[in-house]
């Protein structure tokens, strides 16, 4: 196995470095965050750290970058407390991706790639269409990690919208039928096959010999 010392890592050229950090963790999920500010610029743009906090309630977290240059989607969550959270699937990678891009507050990644915006009633802030899965999501609070100067967003999910498809009746979402994307790294997609589902575990009985 090839080895790395954290010396070897610090010292790294800088894009190996980040590619080799951001993959090592393993698969991460796939969401696209739609925002809009409190003067009305729409924002899409994708995350590969959304992760579970806990079910009840339910909440869900994502961690933003550093704050030292401009970050729409955190200063829209901010601004109106309010956000959606899509889950990426097969047929819009290549446009999910280019969301990464950094565009200005006034230009939407809407208008930029094929992503289209939906509105659901009495809900102000824009889903992605067509993503199997579609989370309306409030602020609830953030921390801060001096160790790298980012920020971690808790959000309560206030709706869930789900691909009836998707749905197995005991409440699990199979994401397999929806072709939903996962990323390795910065750039490589996958799109994961569900092999099996497991009882829950309890400890073995030990037995003496």
């Amino acid at each position: 196995m090839t080895r790395f010392s954290h010396q070897d890592i610090s010292e790294m050229e800088h894009l190996y470095k980040i590619n080799l950090i951001n993959s090592c963790s393993g698969f991460k999920s796939a969401n696209l965050i739609g925002s809009k500010s409190a003067d009305g610029f729409e924002n899409v743009a994708i995350f590969s750290s959304v992760t579970h906090i806990g079910s009840q309630p339910p909440l869900l977290g994502v961690l933003m970058r550093p704050t030292t240059v401009a970050r729409n989607t955190y200063d829209n969550i901010k601004e109106t407390g309010f956000y959606t959270i899509n889950h990426v699937h097969e047929a819009i990678i290549n446009d999910a991706h280019h969301t990464s891009a950094k565009y200005d507050k006034s230009i939407s990644e809407f208008d930029m790639t094929t992503l289209k915006s939906e509105y659901k009633a009495e809900i102000n802030v824009p889903f992605v269409k067509s993503a199997p899965v579609q989370m309306h999501m409030e602020f609830v609070e953030e921390y801060y990690i001096k160790a790298n100067d980012t920020i971690l967003v808790i959000g309560k999910i206030i709706e869930l919208f789900i691909q009836n498809d998707l749905l197995e009746a005991d409440g699990f979402v199979n994401l397999s039928k929806g072709q939903i994307a996962a990323i390795n790294g910065l750039d490589g997609y996958a799109i994961p096959l569900l092999k099996n589902r497991l009882d829950y575990q309890r400890p073995k009985s030990i037995l003496k010999t």
